[in-house]
């Protein structure tokens, strides 16, 4: 019996000592962690492609903040769950960073590309975008990509229902009631042509943030062009002739397949003609109102 026990202490001394058997892939891990470091810390300036320029119809606190997420994300080890068992820590070498497959625009509603800086590098308004374009197109980045900035509050869209975690927030320095000049629209078209191509993002998914929040917001304004975004391919647009749509169409299902909460459908309604009609910027379902909608949701 004594022999047994002895035994027994020597096996646990050989196991403790033994080498960790995924010593190599956690040092894989780490080393992959530390390139993504570098890559969410980069704050080098990126040209923006050359396009055709477009004309309008128109008279023309961040590095405490993100030592927080690296200290996260850098967390290894063991974590009790409530039923008694604890985590085991064991890193894979397959991983990268999420990327973003939305893009939500925004009008600042504020009366100066100064003023939208002030509110975004200050904690109390609780609100950030990841750039921020000019009047006069200059373009501010303000976060980097793969982070989480806070622009679309509490919206949603289809299933989604946490756009902050999935989007790219673009603000285009606008009170809302004034015109968007050509060189900011130039600006953000280069721009989109950028994170379309790195982040391969879906036409259909480059919304406004009242297409998100029909209840709360109505940027980007009636007067945000929308048809110039859908023909260079950011965004869709209504064929040029309107199809019916079958006496089983139903509307508000038609709505929330394309991506609007419905709870309120005359919000869901007033958002949709906000985006695809503009100058008709009300609840009502007239036949062209109708046969948009069915334009529109036979797109998705």
């Amino acid at each position: 019996m004594r022999k047994i026990f002895y035994y027994l202490i020597f096996a646990g001394i050989i196991t403790s000592c033994s080498p960790n058997p995924y010593k190599k892939s956690e040092k894989v891990y780490d080393e992959k962690l530390k390139s993504l470091k570098e890559t969410i810390s980069n704050k080098d300036p990126h040209p923006l492609p050359v396009i055709p320029h477009v004309i309008l119809n128109i008279d023309t606190l961040y590095t405490q903040q993100l030592q927080t997420y690296k200290d996260t994300i850098f967390k290894m080890g063991s974590t009790p769950l409530e039923n008694g068992i604890n985590t085991e820590w064991i890193g894979t070498v397959n991983f990268n960073l999420r990327k973003p497959n939305f893009i939500i625009i925004h009008h600042t509603a504020q009366d100066s590309l100064q003023q939208t800086i002030n509110t975004f590098t200050k904690i109390a308004p609780q609100v950030s975008s990841h750039y921020v374009i000019s009047d006069d197109g200059k373009v501010i980045q303000m976060l980097n990509d793969y982070l989480r900035a806070w622009h679309a509050g509490n919206g949603s869209w289809g299933k989604n229902t946490d756009i902050n975690s999935t989007s790219i927030g673009i603000e285009l320095d606008n009170n809302g009631s004034e015109v968007f000049s050509e060189l900011q629209i130039n600006s953000l078209l280069a721009l989109l042509t950028k994170l379309k191509k790195d982040y391969n993002i879906p036409a259909q998914n480059i919304i406004g943030h009242a297409d998100i929040a029909p209840t709360r917001k109505k940027d980007p304004s009636a007067l945000f062009p929308w048809k110039i975004l859908a023909e260079k391919g950011f965004g869709i647009w209504p064929d040029t002739f309107l199809e019916t749509p079958p006496a089983t169409f139903n509307i508000e299902q038609g709505l929330r397949i394309i991506g609007y909460d419905t709870k309120n459908l005359s919000a869901a309604i007033i958002a949709f003609k906000l985006h695809f009609i503009q100058t008709e910027v009300n609840d009502l379902l007239d036949e062209k109102t109708i046969n948009t909608i069915y334009s529109i949701y036979k797109k998705q």
